[in-house]
């Protein structure tokens, strides 16, 4: 048997369970994998508290992980016994000791990353890829505001940004985040809980406003975030941190400069073996090469995973949270 951190209910992170789950074999086009290191994220409470319904319940929670091929089901190419592969994709059931995937959603882990690195930027690494990137690819020159600068995501896409020539300005909620986001590349950290950011960016930018704001967080920043544009700039909304957005008179967007708004997913930019291949290997290439680096702000053994979410809602953390195998 295998054990694994499942729920029976939606709630609080008490209903996090440690307890003994079936495996099974792999199928046609599937592999079985032993985790070595497990990524959390917020999606992950949202999964917790039912914000995003499961398809069922009980349920293994957890999107991404990194581990080793034990068996391989028929059909399955380009894969072997004993490599190792990381992943950041549905169906949730990553808080497992090993579990079956989809050979398809898998990629292999170049020699230059460990496990533990793996399972912390797969899905942070490539949601930062798919927004500086892809929805709004940002070019040198250009300023942009990323709230949670010193969460996981944003430790990331500070980096990123900073590397491929922007000005980046960023939300964080103490003096010590200012200074980590200040650190992974952010030019100005703007302490959200004394000041109000939307004037401040204004400040910052000499009243022109930021070319995109890639927002997180959600009902609590979501009307100050679209203040901050620049006309015809774009909002990136891809998180609800602080709880989901009420709905919105799309008129708002023309009387604050014909505004642009989206609300993308990461599982829409890899939807297919060649998108997730691609934005992968683009992760893979920027933190080979030292322009990024994976910040592990702590880590717990995944028997201890409801101590993890505690932290993470409370804000306490820093960085990418692993949970150890």
């Amino acid at each position: 048997m295998t054990m694994a951190i499942r729920i029976h209910e939606t709630g609080g992170p008490d209903v996090l369970r440690w307890e003994e789950v079936e495996v099974g074999r792999p199928a046609a086009g599937q592999v079985l994998l032993r985790h070595t290191a497990v990524g959390l994220n917020f999606i992950d409470v949202y999964h917790r508290t039912g914000l995003y319904p499961l398809p069922g319940l009980p349920a293994v929670l957890g999107l991404e992980a990194a581990g080793v091929i034990e068996a391989i089901g028929d059909g399955v190419s380009g894969f072997a016994i004993g490599d190792r592969v990381a992943y950041a994709s549905p169906p949730p059931g990553a808080y497992a000791e090993a579990r079956v995937m989809a050979a398809d959603r898998l990629v292999h882990l170049p020699d230059s990353i460990d496990d533990q690195t793996a399972a912390a930027m797969m899905l942070q690494g490539m949601t930062a890829q798919y927004l500086l990137r892809q929805t709004h690819p940002v070019v040198a020159g250009e300023t942009i505001l990323f709230h949670a600068a010193a969460g996981g995501v944003g430790l990331i896409a500070c980096q990123w940004a900073k590397y491929l020539g922007a000005t980046v300005i960023g939300t964080v909620g103490s003096d010590d985040k200012a200074e980590l986001a200040r650190a992974n590349g952010c030019d100005h950290p703007i302490v959200y809980t004394r000041e109000s950011f939307p004037e401040r960016v204004r400040e910052i930018t000499g009243g022109r406003g930021v070319d995109v704001v890639y927002d997180s967080i959600g009902k609590d920043t979501f009307d100050g975030s679209l203040s901050c544009l620049r006309p015809r700039g774009l909002m990136a909304s891809f998180g609800n941190a602080s709880g989901p957005v009420p709905l919105i008179e799309p008129a708002i967007l023309s009387q604050k400069g014909s505004l642009y708004l989206t609300r993308p997913t990461l599982f829409h930019y890899t939807a297919t073996p060649a998108e997730l291949q691609a934005t992968a290997r683009d992760l893979f290439d920027v933190v080979s090469a030292g322009h990024v680096t994976i910040r592990i702000g702590a880590t717990y053994p995944l028997s201890e995973t409801a101590a993890a979410h505690r932290d993470l809602e409370a804000r306490r953390t820093t960085g990418s949270t692993v949970l150890t195998v």
